[in-house]
């Protein structure tokens, strides 16, 4: 079992009509990806450019990690919006 730091975060793009969830173990790095990433079709970040970071969950436990990105991508879009609402109600875009 792998111990650190470990996130799970949702980003949106600019017009905040998409979102994507995912993990890993370095959000700054991973947000950079994203932001490099926009408008390039291989991806669905890419396609959609969701680079805007709206919530995030820090784990200890990468398999929690896991189960907890699969847990929220189960979710249907309402609830994840209520989600990133319960910690971020005004859907700012976050900065690390």
């Amino acid at each position: 079992m792998q111990k650190g730091n470990y996130y799970v975060y949702i980003t949106t793009n600019p017009g905040k009509t998409t979102l994507y969830t995912g993990v890993t173990n370095d959000l700054k790095l991973r947000l950079q990806q994203h932001y490099q990433n926009r408008g390039k079709k291989d991806s669905f970040a890419g396609r959609y450019y969701c680079y805007k970071l709206v919530y995030f969950e820090t784990y200890s436990d990468i398999n929690q990690a896991i189960q907890r990105e699969k847990e929220i991508k189960d979710l249907s879009r309402e609830k994840k919006k209520e989600l990133v609402a319960s910690k971020n109600p005004r859907w700012n875009f976050l900065v690390l």
